[in-house]
């Protein structure tokens, strides 16, 4: 049976020495609880770091903890201090989280950590790849393990990965600033579906995929490596149950159960008090700091609330090894001295401050009897304790100050929003949360709760992993066909097995990779050798079908005695002949049309037009992604009013292209397979300009398409590099047969 394989920074247990033996106990996270749920149901496999350093380990300990922990289904991945002073403290903590929560000030790049959080990601990767089996699915968590994706699946390539991100995706302008930002994009694109919470996390994640890696995106699908990877938003709920009831219990048991609770009911009945909620990590992106100021403004402008109103403020320490943590608890303690030694009296302190982690019950308290509830990031993924709050108002009363830079403030707009850097702002709204009626808090928080229970969970999870799985579907059943080993071992064998052979490749996007400057895509010598020993096979025909000019050609493939088709089909040169070019064709239409191009050109910053003999190609690679596609768009609309009959406007790879109607591949490689009677023919390309070809070969031909588009091609594969290892394949079979494969 398939199991599904959860990897994440840390696993949702601590492992303690007691005694001397190991015990493990759950720990808090909103991950680590998100996730529970899901991992205890069915078949499941949860692979982390298991919150000790493997440098007070001895073989025994590992050994024992690892025994322990699989029995409860949890796969460790030791650690030592090293790593996590570099990768977890370090790079993850300094450098991607400020970056990734805008704090751009703060986030500082380091070589050494850099290479010890690829190292960790590394470790990760090989404990997953040590246990999934065909039909697993693997679901990566989060930006400490940003590259894992890319290195399981370089591995293991057919394993279907879901990766989620939990924190803000910074937009383009922000990205851009991180050092190794093509590397981390790659490693995420290693999955086969990337989650995140909001619509504009996913709209930022894309854009840099398009102006960093310069990759087609066609709505919210990604075309990498031959794969299409889907980009989906998938904002997480709560145990919303859990909540629930834990909060109808608390109002059912008495006043003074818990010494917490004695004080909020004490305070709630002097003066009728209203409490106002905090509940935060310690953490400069949460804005504590503006909050204990918009309350202090507050104070100073509504003097009849002295006496009358309680700020509750819990900070639960966090990384307090990292600098700025320190900073930030400091001026935390600072302010919130001030406010108090600044209003309060003898019965009345304004600001309760708990410097601490609580357990679930008194969390429970504190929900259940604040009236207000002030969540006012400066900027964060989701945040959970705005919907924590609302699971626990089952009377439907209570206000919910949101933070509109907080991801769940996309699915609570019925809150009241609020800008985190506008003091005032902040400071008027907690007024109107505490004098709102009755009526509209219920009917606000009538629709909040119904959102929160109807999208919990797990139907956060199961709507990733139902997502998951019909990505993996639509890869198998799709009428273009993937080349596995058994169609490649098919392919040789034929090739082997016929007298006469056909090889019809494209150049640019099948063999070679593309470049800004196309003048700069040589053909390396490796594939110069590749061709010329297939080329040497006898009855073989190797054929190089390119839209590049016919010098281009000459230059490169020279000393090769291959068939050389250039500019699609205009010029040909078949093997021990001369450069021969279709007559007949006019080129006055150049004159009228080339302007047209140019007025595009000189308002397109970063295109430019190849002229060839008869046609004429517009360049838009180098162009901004967005504004190259729309000018496309624009481009073609003009030139299709424009063009005459005996045109052809061909939409190729960040290309437009005109040519004659009558010069196109498909053409030429049928007048080819014409001359001889070829037993095995197999065409390659990689765009629209070969989709003429594909269509002109007979029906028993072996047709390629490089990378999942759509084609007339009756198969696919992934990228060029997979290619070339078909053609290496190919180029010794004549030698010997591979009955490995």
């Amino acid at each position: 049976m398939a199991k599904n394989i959860i990897v994440s920074n840390r696993l949702p247990v601590q492992a303690e020495n007691k005694d001397g033996e190991w015990i493990f106990s759950p720990t808090s996270g909103g991950l680590a609880t998100g996730l529970k749920s899901f991992h205890s149901e069915g078949k499941s496999l949860w692979v982390g770091w298991p919150g000790v350093s493997s440098d007070s380990l001895d073989k025994k300990s590992k050994r024992q903890i690892n025994e322990d922990l699989l029995d409860k289904q949890f796969c460790p991945v030791f650690l030592n201090e090293l790593e996590l002073d570099n990768f977890y403290f370090g790079f993850s903590n300094k450098c991607l989280w400020p970056l990734f929560h805008y704090f751009i000030e703060i986030h500082k790049f380091d070589l050494h950590q850099w290479e010890s959080y690829k190292e960790v990601n590394q470790k990760f990767a090989d404990e997953v790849l040590k246990v999934v089996k065909d039909g697993d699915k693997v679901w990566v968590h989060d930006y400490q393990l940003l590259l894992c994706p890319q290195m399981i699946k370089d591995v293991n390539p057919n394993v279907t990965i879901g990766f989620f991100l939990h924190i803000p995706f910074p937009s383009f302008e922000i990205f851009r600033i991180f050092a190794k930002r093509e590397e981390l994009l790659k490693g995420m694109l290693g999955a086969d579906l990337l989650g995140f919470h909001t619509y504009d996390y996913e709209r930022h994640f894309l854009s840099s995929v398009k102006r960093i890696l310069n990759l087609e995106v066609n709505f919210n699908v990604v075309l990498y490596q031959g794969r299409e990877i889907v980009v989906n938003t998938f904002p997480m709920g709560i145990d919303f149950k859990k909540f629930e009831e834990a909060a109808q219990k608390n109002l059912r048991i008495s006043p003074g159960s818990s010494e917490l609770k004695r004080q909020i009911n004490t305070h709630k009945l002097a003066n009728e008090g209203k409490l106002i909620l905090s509940i935060d990590r310690l953490d400069y992106t949460k804005g504590v700091l503006n909050r204990l100021l918009a309350f202090e403004r507050f104070l100073d402008t509504n003097p009849e609330y002295h006496d009358k109103i309680r700020l509750v403020m819990l900070a639960v320490p966090s990384r307090s090894k990292v600098p700025q943590y320190k900073i930030l608890k400091r001026q935390t303690d600072e302010v919130v001295g001030r406010i108090n030694g600044k209003f309060a009296s003898v019965n009345w302190t304004p600001v309760w401050y708990y410097y601490r982690s609580m357990p679930f019950e008194n969390l429970i308290d504190l929900y259940v009897s604040s009236d207000v509830a002030m969540i006012t990031p400066l900027r964060d993924g989701m945040n959970l304790v705005a919907k924590e709050y609302l699971a626990t108002r089952i009377n439907n009363d209570g206000v919910l100050i949101l933070s509109e830079l907080a991801g769940a403030s996309k699915e609570l707009p019925q809150a009241i929003s609020v800008n985190p850097f506008d003091i005032e702002q902040l400071s008027q709204a907690i007024k109107t949360a505490v004098e709102m009626p009755l009526k509209e808090q219920k009917e606000r928080n009538l629709i909040l709760r119904n959102r929160i229970k109807r999208y919990d969970i797990n139907k956060w999870s199961s709507n990733f992993i139902d997502t998951l799985n019909e990505t993996s579907k639509k890869e198998f059943s799709s009428k273009v066909k993937l080349v596995t080993p058994a169609i490649t071992k098919k392919i040789v064998k034929s090739y082997h097995e016929s007298k006469k052979r056909l090889l019809l490749l494209d150049y640019d996007g099948t063999l070679v990779g593309f470049n800004e400057n196309p003048e700069k895509v040589v053909p390396p010598k490796s594939l110069l050798d590749l061709l010329d020993n297939i080329n040497s096979h006898e009855n073989t025909d190797v054929v190089i079908m390119s839209g590049r000019t016919y010098s281009f050609l000459d230059k490169h493939f020279a000393g090769l005695n291959l068939t050389l088709v250039a500019e699609h089909g205009l010029y040909l040169k078949e093997k021990n002949s001369e450069w021969h070019q279709k007559k007949g064709l006019s080129k006055k239409w150049i004159e009228h049309l080339l302007p047209v191009l140019n007025t595009f050109t000189d308002n397109t910053p970063g295109t430019f037009i190849e002229h060839k003999t008869n046609s004429l190609s517009w360049h838009y690679r180098k162009a901004d992604p967005e504004l190259g596609i729309q000018r496309a768009v624009e481009l073609k609309t003009v030139l299709k009013s424009l063009l005459p009959n005996d045109l052809t406007l061909l939409d190729g790879n960040k290309v437009l292209e005109l040519m004659p109607s009558n010069i196109n591949k498909g053409i030429t490689a049928l007048d080819l397979i014409n001359q001889k009677k070829y037993e095995f023919c197999l065409a390659a390309g990689d765009d629209v300009t070969d989709e003429s070809m594909f269509l002109s070969l007979p029906s028993n031909s072996y047709k390629i398409k490089i990378g999942k588009k759509k084609t007339a091609a009756k198969h696919y594969i992934r990228n060029i590099d997979q290619l070339l290892d078909l053609l290496k394949l190919i180029s010794n079979s004549d030698i010997k047969i591979v009955s490995t494969l």
